[in-house]
């Protein structure tokens, strides 16, 4: 049996969780911490919202929100057409958790398996950055939300 490969990291941000919420679905916000495609709708995100990439090798690369449980998680499945092996729906994911620290929020996330797929530890690796960085802008914008709302 293969050992998975799925990247934890959590922050601690000091807002209420439904400003980390916020900056999870609303597409204006998930810009600065993911990529999203030009023209993407403004609307807030929810289940069934997808977000498709058109990849320079012919395929696509998508992103399915498959469990959006206000203020507490939110999944995203992701999907590559041209992945050699066909994981389950929900199987390579982004999974965002929060957890209300009486007034601040710890936000873990968890992006895997990757040991599903043929180059894994590619993917693995990338996401371990991607995590980093992304946790550290989404604290940052979730602070400064909570911060205009006591202006």
């Amino acid at each position: 049996m293969t050992e998975k490969l799925i990247v934890k990291d959590e922050v601690r941000i000091n807002a209420a969780s439904s400003k980390v919420w916020e900056v999870l679905v609303n597409p204006k916000y998930v810009a600065q911490w993911d990529e999203l495609p030009e023209n993407y709708p403004s609307e807030n995100m929810g289940k069934g919202s997808k977000v498709v990439w058109d990849l320079p090798n012919g395929g696509q690369s998508i992103t399915t929100i498959i469990k959006a449980e206000e203020m507490k998680e939110l999944q995203i499945a992701l999907y590559v057409s041209n992945w050699e092996v066909k994981p389950n729906e929900g199987d390579v994911a982004y999974r965002y958790q929060l957890e209300d620290l009486n007034g601040s929020t710890l936000l873990k996330m968890e992006i895997g398996d990757f040991s599903l797929l043929k180059n894994g530890q590619n993917y693995y690796d990338a996401s371990v950055e991607f995590a980093s960085e992304a946790k550290n802008v989404i604290k940052e914008l979730a602070e400064n939300l909570s911060r205009l709302n006591w202006q």
